[in-house]
């Protein structure tokens, strides 16, 4: 038992150590969302399953704080409402529960992000290209070398794994890294 959480430990840490080649990815989307909020527009995320908790837990970060008190950055977690999110999927199909959602809350110049792990989730692929339609700036934190969605977004951060844990931990270390230097950025705004 103890070799194998050693090996987990292990995987993480290397594949985050590995992902630190995303940097140049990683600093221009973090350059677009502070030209987002400077200009006053907003942040939406979306994501299924542990992704969806991640979209959730990054808006946080940004409605409330990171680590410094400062004003609040206006974020939405597309996946908050069960009411929305189960009427779409009934009377439509689960592929458009954020399509629909963009296609009525993004404006031009918001910053869209999707997260997937396995990189080919059809309804992220869906949203990124609504909002993309309705003029935001489109963000996918993705695992599994990228899969299909890899060329939809403006910025797509692909984690070169598709080991779903250790991806997630890897995207965890990156929104967390976004945003604290947004926070750092935005504290005087």
């Amino acid at each position: 038992m103890k070799e194998d959480i050693i090996k987990s430990f292990n995987e993480s840490s290397n594949l985050i150590r590995e992902s630190s080649s995303l940097a140049d990815e990683i600093e221009r989307v973090i350059i677009s969302i502070i030209d987002c909020i400077k200009n006053g527009n907003k942040i939406i995320l979306f994501g299924n399953g542990g992704s969806a908790a991640d979209a959730q837990h990054i808006a946080a970060e940004f409605i409330g704080r990171y680590k410094i008190e400062r004003n609040g950055i206006p974020a939405i977690s597309l996946t908050t409402d069960s009411s929305i999110v189960t009427a779409l999927a009934n009377d439509y199909s689960f592929d458009v529960i954020f399509s629909r959602q963009c296609e009525s809350l993004v404006s031009n110049n918001d910053i869209v992000i999707g997260i997937s792990t396995s990189g080919n989730s059809k309804n992220i692929q869906h949203a990124l290209e609504t909002a993309k339609n309705k003029g935001a700036k489109t963000v996918a934190l993705l695992g599994n070398y990228g899969g299909t969605i890899k060329d939809v977004a403006d910025f797509s951060i692909i984690v070169n794994s598709s080991n779903t844990p250790r991806v997630q931990e890897v995207h965890r270390v990156i929104y967390h890294t976004i945003c604290e230097i947004v926070e750092q950025k935005c504290s005087n705004l």
